[in-house]
C-alpha cells in the first residue's frame, strides 16, 4: 500500500549520513546478516546520475528483504529470508576463468577496492509476474571485466553461484542442475546499466539476496540476476544456464522483459508492483527501452526469447 513506502526524504537522509561515514570498501567487505537492513551494516556511496535511477517510489524495504526468488534456500518466496542465515559470506573469493588475460582467484576486497559505489534505483521485474523498485547500490560490471582484459575470443561471459549443500539447503533439492549458472553477451555485460550489486538501501546486500556480491540487469527478468557468485568465465560459446537446461521451452538464454511474448503457462503483458492492488502494464525491455533496444537490433525477440 502507498503508506507502507518509505518516505523519500527519509531514505534521502540516510544517503547523506552514509556518504560521511566510512569508506566504501571497509563497509562493503563485510557481510551483512541475513535479514540485514534498516539496522545492517551501511555503506558509503554516491548517487547516480540520469537513466541509472527512477522517480518511481521504492519498493518497501521489508518486501524487498522477505519476498524473493532464491532456491538455493527453497523454492518459496518467503524461505529464503528465513534460511540464509546459514550463509557464510567471509571470507569470499571469485574465480575467474577463460578467455581473458588476467584469470585467477580474487577475494572480494580485490574485487571491491578500486571501485566506488554508486546507488541506482532500479526496477525489477520477475517472470512470475512481480515486480519492485530497488535502490541497488554497486558498481558497473564493465568496471569489473576490464581488469581482467577480456581477449577477442570472449563473446560471452558466464557467471556461478556457490554451492555449498551445507549452507545452501535447497541445493539438497535437485531442483535445478547446482550450481546455478547464467550468463550475458559481452555487450550486455559492458553495458552501464548493468552492474554489481553489494548493497541495497544504503546497507550491505541481505543474505538472502543475494549477498555478499550479485548481478542486476534491469531490462531483463530477475532470474538473469545471478546471486553469490564465484566464479566469472569468459567465453567463446554461449552458456547453457541453469534455466535454459531446466525447462529450454520457457526460459531463455535472453530473457529480455517482452510483454509481447508470454510464458508458456501465463501472460507477461502485465505485472503486479509489490505493495499495490492494480496490475499495471509491462514495459518492453522493463522500461529500458531508450537505453538497451539498440543491442537487438535486427534480432527476431520472439525467437531470442
Amino acid at each position: 500500500m502507498p503508506s507502507e513506502i518509505t518516505p523519500r526524504e527519509v531514505w534521502r537522509e540516510r544517503r547523506r549520513f552514509v556518504q560521511t561515514g566510512v569508506a566504501a570498501l571497509a563497509a562493503a567487505a563485510l557481510p551483512g546478516p541475513a535479514g540485514a537492513g534498516h539496522g545492517g551494516r551501511r555503506l558509503a556511496f554516491r548517487p547516480a546520475p540520469g537513466p541509472f535511477r527512477t522517480d518511481e517510489p521504492p519498493t518497501p524495504f521489508k518486501h524487498v528483504a522477505g519476498y524473493n526468488n532464491f532456491y538455493e534456500f527453497g523454492t518459496d518466496k518467503y524461505s529464503p529470508a528465513e534460511r540464509a542465515a546459514s550463509l557464510r559470506t567471509e571470507p569470499w573469493s571469485v574465480t575467474v576463468e577463460g578467455a581473458c588475460e588476467k584469470p585467477g582467484t580474487y577475494t572480494l576486497e580485490d574485487i571491491l577496492r578500486p571501485h566506488p559505489l554508486e546507488e541506482r534505483i532500479y526496477r525489477l521485474r520477475c517472470v512470475e509476474g512481480w515486480s519492485m523498485v530497488i535502490p541497488w547500490v554497486g558498481f558497473p560490471l564493465a568496471d569489473l571485466l576490464r581488469r581482467f582484459a577480456p581477449t577477442s575470443q570472449a563473446k560471452y561471459v558466464e557467471f556461478t553461484t556457490l554451492y555449498d549443500p551445507e549452507q545452501m539447503p535447497g541445493q539438497r533439492r535437485r531442483v535445478l542442475d547446482w550450481p546455478y549458472v547464467e550468463g550475458l553477451r559481452m555487450d550486455e555485460a559492458m553495458h552501464p546499466l548493468t552492474i554489481l550489486a553489494v548493497g541495497l538501501y544504503g546497507e550491505v546486500l541481505p543474505n538472502q539476496n543475494g549477498a555478499p556480491l550479485r548481478l542486476v540487469v534491469p531490462w531483463k527478468y530477475g532470474f538473469k540476476s545471478i546471486k553469490s557468485i564465484v566464479r566469472i568465465r569468459f567465453t567463446e560459446r554461449q552458456p547453457l544456464t541453469s534455466w535454459m537446461k531446466a525447462s529450454p521451452r520457457e526460459y531463455g538464454f535472453y530473457a529480455n522483459v517482452n510483454p509481447t511474448v508470454d510464458h508458456p503457462r501465463w501472460s507477461q503483458a502485465r505485472e503486479r508492483r509489490i505493495g499495490e492492488f492494480f496490475k499495471r502494464k509491462t514495459l518492453m525491455f522493463n522500461g529500458y527501452a531508450e537505453q538497451v533496444a539498440h543491442l537487438y537490433r535486427g534480432m527476431n525477440l520472439r525467437q531470442h526469447f
